[in-house]
């Protein structure tokens, strides 16, 4: 099975609405951090840094 970014991003945002269920403190923290997951999945497709 390979996984692309079609299947990254929705486990990232799945795990992310989880982690801000249980703790809503973390809100600020789990969307910088999904931001940036997206940013450079969507940069990965363009340049292709990971193979």
């Amino acid at each position: 099975m390979t996984l692309t970014a079609a299947h990254i991003s929705p486990l990232v945002a799945l795990v992310a609405g989880v982690l801000i269920l249980i703790m809503p403190r973390l809100l600020n923290y789990v969307v910088a951090i999904y931001l940036i997951v997206v940013g450079l999945i969507g940069l990965n497709n363009i340049y292709h840094f990971i193979k």
